[in-house]
């Protein structure tokens, strides 16, 4: 029996169930070459649907198409290797071995997944294309001719002459 001054915070807790969940589906996911084979080429579809989607971020109705096709594949692949894998992972008997997880681990750690698969999905989404800063196109004629009419209507609206308004 283990007697400890030292009270562990959830915060702590979550952050060490977090860890071993990570270092488990990291060896459940290695171990097995078709498994680490699969893990690889969706990570590497996720990423190629991302780049797709930046390079048609100026056609908005491609964007949208991409933006959706993305955000799916993206939802999907956070579901299966952020969460489910992980529990899976924490039922292996070699992983269970190692990391002496046990079913008490899992009941807790599946929300701390959770939270951690919706903090993964917002980092990702604020490096996206919609939250890119654009250079403004901007008419400068129109710009001019609407300041020119504003001024014009402003200064009538005071009764000032029309040779003391000015050109722009």
């Amino acid at each position: 029996m283990e007697i400890s001054r030292t009270e562990i915070t959830e915060e702590r807790k979550n952050h060490y169930l977090l860890e071993i969940a990570r270092l488990n589906a990291a060896f459940y996911i290695l171990r097995d070459r078709e498994r680490c084979e699969k893990y690889l080429a969706d990570r590497r579809e996720v990423m190629a649907l991302e780049e797709e989607w930046r390079a048609h971020a100026d056609d908005p109705q491609q964007s949208d198409q991409l933006r959706r096709k993305f955000d799916q594949a993206l939802r999907h692949f956070l579901s299966t290797y952020m969460e489910e894998l992980m529990l899976e992972a924490g039922r292996d008997p070699e992983c269970v071995e190692c990391s002496n997880w046990d079913a008490a681990h899992e009941r807790h750690a599946s929300r701390v997944l959770r939270h951690y698969r919706q903090r993964l999905y917002q980092i990702i989404h604020e490096r996206l294309p919609y939250y890119d800063i654009t250079a403004p196109r901007i008419d400068w004629e129109e710009r001019k001719e609407t300041a020119r009419a504003t001024l014009d209507v402003l200064s009538a609206a005071s009764g000032a002459p029309a040779s003391e308004r000015g050109a722009l």
